[in-house]
């Protein structure tokens, strides 16, 4: 599909950016990601910073419980990732932060 893509193929997803941008220039700059293999997809995503996601989703009216969350990088990042349908796109919401391991308190420290 994307080899005989023109720019214009990608007028919902670009379509789509251009009212997030007017509507919500305040909120944190995502990295946006447009792709010709899937044209009308707009992706947003959030790197070392879950408040981020979380102030788009919750700007964006996206219930909470279609937020999916997992762990990468052998547990030592956090996904959060969600859809929703926004102005004839589908927007794609990811947000990644750390991990934070708990330091251990001195008597479990010299336990181990």
């Amino acid at each position: 599909m994307s080899e005989n893509l023109t720019l214009d193929g990608l007028s919902v997803a670009l379509r789509a950016l251009r009212v997030l941008a007017v509507d919500f220039g305040h909120l944190p700059a995502p990295h946006v990601d447009v792709s010709t293999f899937y044209p009308d997809r707009l992706k947003l995503s959030f790197h070392d910073d879950l408040s981020a996601f979380e102030a788009w989703r919750e700007a964006l009216g996206v219930d909470p419980d279609t937020v999916v969350y997992r762990e990468q990088s052998a547990g030592g990042t956090r996904v959060l990732k969600t859809t929703a349908d926004f102005a004839g796109a589908v927007l794609e919401l990811t947000g990644y932060g750390d991990v934070h391991v708990p330091a251990l308190a001195p008597a479990e420290a010299g336990a181990a």
